[in-house]
């Protein structure tokens, strides 16, 4: 090697060792991250609390507030629909009436049949009949309804015999809107049609919804179920009403994962409770070579008024420790649940800038080596 090829070698290992302290990193220390935080000594004048994950802990941290944006958890009961079609309130009936009679009220003569079509069952439950009024028809089957017009027309018609047609209103249908193969109206042609049959009919959720939420709204009120709930219930798989609408949406919340992982990015929930565990293996695990298993850290954001309750958390920032090289702190943190907007961090080892350090000399000796062997 030549002595500038060697001046020029030690010059530059020189700036790499004072440089040491500038070596980037893509992710933060424990330390570092924790620095000026309460740790349960009740600094006033810390900006954030820290809470180790730990079985003992968990008790604590299961009393406060969770963010959920959603509508609330809940479902109506399943109720029973009818097993066959009867009328109700805005639906309508057709009636073809044969008769015998050489003339009548409602044919010509030689008319051996005469039609009265779309007649609204009202509010009231219904329908008015040309010369002989109002025959009431909501909450009977259709052929009965048929018998009820035939007894009543036979003091104008005694020959009577009546054909009816029965269509369902728009107000005895229902919806389903979207997060399905083929959304739209369905008729409840045997009002017992229950959540999971409407979903059968409108070709099943797509397959790329996470955590796919069941939405019925059913008046003023919004009903909220996950599906793989109601399916897995049938207890929980509800008869519709008319009006009712249905919609499949994917789960909304999501958490950022940051650090020393294996992936850097916003995740979203794909299960109902995405324990902090799991959250890890959503994020392609923690990088072996320069993440810290001590410092796994879930930063949380809360409300003031959350603040402020009787056994809420301490601060509106909370940053959650968990230690992921003890049984103890592992089970908790399968128990741990992330909520929305939840930050994962998976802090950096405090031996991983030296290993880069080595490595950038180790690369740097062997350029050296390269340069020496070339000049001489």
């Amino acid at each position: 090697m030549t002595q500038f090829s060697r001046r020029t070698f030690l010059a530059s290992g020189t700036v790499l060792l004072l440089s040491a302290c500038s070596v980037p990193r893509d992710a933060p220390r424990k330390s570092e991250v924790l620095s000026g935080g309460d740790t349960g000594e009740g600094d006033p004048d810390a900006l954030f609390s820290v809470v180790e994950v730990t079985s003992d802990t968990l008790k604590t941290i299961a009393d406060w507030p969770v963010a959920d944006s959603r509508p609330a958890k809940r479902w109506p009961s399943r109720g029973g629909g009818l097993t066959s079609q009867r009328l109700a309130p805005g639906d309508s009936v057709s009636l073809r009436v044969w008769t015998a009679e050489e003339s009548s009220l409602l044919t010509s003569p030689g008319q051996r049949f005469a039609d009265i079509p779309n007649l609204t069952v009202s509010q009231s439950g219904h329908i008015n009949l040309p010369y002989v009024g109002e025959v009431h028809v909501a909450g009977q089957r259709t052929d009965s309804v048929r018998a009820r017009i035939e007894e009543r027309l036979s003091g104008i018609i005694p020959s009577a015999q009546v054909q009816l047609d029965a269509e369902i209103g728009r107000r005895n249908s229902v919806d389903i809107l979207g997060g399905v193969a083929a959304p739209g109206s369905f008729p409840l042609e045997e009002r017992n049609l229950t959540v999971l049959n409407l979903v059968s009919e409108a070709g099943g959720p797509k397959d790329a919804l996470a955590n796919p939420q069941l939405l019925l709204t059913r008046g003023n009120t919004v009903y909220r179920r996950p599906y793989s709930d109601v399916l897995e219930n049938p207890e929980l798989d509800a008869a519709l009403v008319g009006g009712d609408r249905v919609v499949i949406v994917e789960d909304e919340r999501k958490f950022t994962a940051l650090g020393a992982a294996g992936s850097q990015k916003v995740i979203g929930f794909d299960t109902e409770e995405l324990s902090a565990l799991r959250a890890v293996s959503l994020i392609g695990g923690i990088a072996d070579n320069r993440a810290d298993p001590r410092g796994l850290l879930v930063l949380r954001r809360y409300s003031k008024a959350d603040v402020g309750r009787a056994g809420g958390p301490p601060k509106e920032k909370v940053v959650f420790s968990l230690d992921l090289t003890k049984a103890d702190t592992l089970f908790a943190a399968d128990q741990f649940m992330l909520q929305d907007g939840d930050v994962v961090l998976a802090t950096q080892a405090s031996g991983t800038t030296a290993q880069r350090i080595m490595g950038l000399f180790g690369a740097l000796l062997g350029a050296g080596r390269t340069i020496s062997n070339i000049t001489d």
